[in-house]
């Protein structure tokens, strides 16, 4: 079955940054989607980016110009590099994946079946 185990996540000042890791197994298709959604205590689910197979990225708003997302295909590894970090960054981050084989401009509305357990992120001003 799928397994999405993300690393990476702490504290750190406004302005810092980090960079997350999910390493991926079970995800045998060639065409998925994979990507990294954040949440806060009483507030929905927030894509932030997301990867498609054919290379394909798309970003949340608030994100655009200040996170990368990238995935080593060799290792089974997605990553997102967080820059320029802001205190409304905090939140709780989840890596996930589905089969598509869309764009990731279509699959960042997609609904995703596989979740990793989520790894915290805490920026402080």
């Amino acid at each position: 079955q799928v397994q999405l185990v993300e690393s990476g996540g702490g504290s750190v000042q406004a302005g810092g940054s980090l960079r997350l890791s999910c390493a991926a197994s079970g995800l045998t298709s060639s065409r998925y989607c994979m990507g990294w959604f954040r949440q806060t205590p009483g507030e929905g689910r927030e894509a932030v980016a997301v990867i498609a197979s054919d290379g394909s990225t798309s970003y949340g708003d608030s994100v655009k110009g200040r996170f990368t997302i990238s995935k080593d295909n060799a290792k089974n590894i997605l990553y997102l590099q967080m820059n320029r970090l802001k205190p409304e960054d905090t939140a709780m981050y989840y890596c996930a994946a589905e089969r598509y084989g869309a764009g990731a401009h279509l699959c960042i509305a997609y609904p995703f079946g596989y979740w990793g357990q989520g790894t915290q992120v805490t920026v402080s001003s």
